[in-house]
């Protein structure tokens, strides 16, 4: 993820002009923090992601790359599978952005984090969305 220095200056910090993009990448590793929280509370919640996984892999809308690779987390370690989660990296973010764990998050607490995730970035001084 790339941003760049704009001259808007937020509480005495230089902002970073950041795409659209890029918050949602922030927060969806938000809301994925969150599943991997609940999930290793309750490995349970994995069936449905799981399900929709098999789905995936045979139908011919999904990447099978990306159905692959969900497969692989959801049948390996726990472990492996909270760290893609976590990970910030280009690799996992990438995963994330197919994402099979819709309904682990209500709608409600999704938004709530989605707001909060906007605030930290501005209160952070890190948020000026790029034109």
């Amino acid at each position: 993820m790339r941003s760049s220095v704009t001259g808007a200056v937020s509480r005495g910090k230089m902002a970073v002009a950041m795409s659209p993009h890029e918050l949602h990448d922030r927060r969806s590793l938000a809301i994925h923090a969150l599943i991997a929280e609940r999930i290793r509370a309750d490995p349970g919640l994995l069936e449905r992601p799981r399900g929709r996984v098999a789905e995936w892999l045979r139908s011919p809308t999904m990447n099978p790359r990306y159905a692959r690779a969900w497969a692989e987390l959801l049948d390996g370690p726990l472990e492996a599978l909270i760290a893609v989660l976590l990970d910030s990296g280009e690799v996992a973010t990438e995963l994330r952005h197919v994402s099979p764990f819709a309904g682990i998050v209500d709608m409600q607490t999704r938004d709530r984090i989605w707001r909060e995730a906007k605030l930290r970035l501005e209160a952070e001084g890190r948020l000026a969305l790029a034109r």
